[in-house]
């Protein structure tokens, strides 16, 4: 299957999954990186009916709801993670069978990530919007990119994906459909120093997300946090959306609690799980992997 081809299939895969799951096997790194540089520098296995893709130290995998309970995953990941090293894999849903199948290659369960959810109809806190001598702003463009980048690397130092993020990437979201700088709010202290930013998104007409919310360490404990939730919430409000969701790291409780009191609840069905396998360790293959 050459390239264009495999990126077919991929999409085609990923589609029938979001018809049936309700949601994308992969994130949207994963999505971005197919969007915008296809292939490049991923191993690939890929058939009609399902995918494996290894790039990097990650390990993405799908298959179409019509072709499970067949062998066809089992078969793709033992490709896949024939070759040693560190890998980890999200199952994007906390299903059993990821967890079966975990187990037989050797990865254990690292991290969760939770989705929560609010109405919009549920009332947000009038008072303490603002804490003293902070003002907040939209995305003023390429003025504030610099800005956003830095206070997102420090803000999110110790986080494996968020924290890198480069000017490339912000560009790259940035051209997505569903960018409105309206909706990248930014809070200033009385120096114009940046102490932080609500990024959201807009779904479609009924769902938005708080996609994420960066504060400065050096602003830590001030409150700009929950103002720059509250003020994204209400954008999102204004903008006719029914539910709001975001994802957060189970074990970030100051997160939750702040989220909880927002009126943002969680299912345990909106759990996300990442596994992830030690470097020493590989999965045996009967099979030669067919991999570009």
């Amino acid at each position: 299957m050459d390239a264009i081809d495999a990126i077919d299939a991929i999409e085609a895969v990923r589609r029938a999954c979001r018809e049936a799951d309700g949601h994308d096997p992969v994130d949207e790194a994963v999505h971005l990186r197919l969007k915008h540089h296809g292939l490049a520098d991923t191993a690939t296995w890929v058939e009609d009916d399902g995918f494996a893709l290894r790039h990097q130290q990650a390990l993405d995998l799908a298959v179409a709801p019509e072709a499970r309970g067949r062998g066809l995953g089992g078969r793709l990941a033992a490709l896949a993670t024939a070759e040693a090293g560190e890998l980890t894999a999200w199952s994007h849903g906390d299903h059993p069978a990821a967890r079966v199948l975990a187990e037989r290659l050797g990865f254990a369960r690292a991290r969760e990530l939770w989705v929560m959810r609010r109405p919009t109809a549920v009332p947000l806190p009038s008072e303490g919007d603002l804490p003293p001598g902070v003002t907040i702003r939209d995305f003023g463009g390429a003025a504030d990119a610099e800005g956003v980048l830095a206070v997102n690397a420090a803000a999110f130092a110790h986080h494996p994906e968020q924290g890198s993020m480069s000017a490339d990437d912000l560009a790259e979201r940035m051209a997505e459909p569903w960018f409105d700088p309206a909706g990248l709010l930014l809070a200033f202290d009385e120096d114009d120093r940046l102490l932080g930013f609500h990024w959201t998104k807009r779904h479609d007409a009924e769902v938005g997300e708080v996609y994420v919310v960066g504060v400065s360490p050096a602003a830590h404990g001030r409150g700009v946090g929950k103002a720059l939730t509250i003020a994204g919430l209400r954008h999102l409000a204004s903008r006719g959306v029914a539910e709001v969701h975001l994802y957060v790291e189970s074990d970030n409780e100051p997160a939750r609690h702040l989220y909880g009191g927002l009126g943002f609840t969680h299912a345990t069905a909106d759990t996300h799980v990442q596994y992830r396998r030690a470097s020493h360790e590989s999965q045996p293959s009967q099979e030669t992997p067919s991999h570009r």
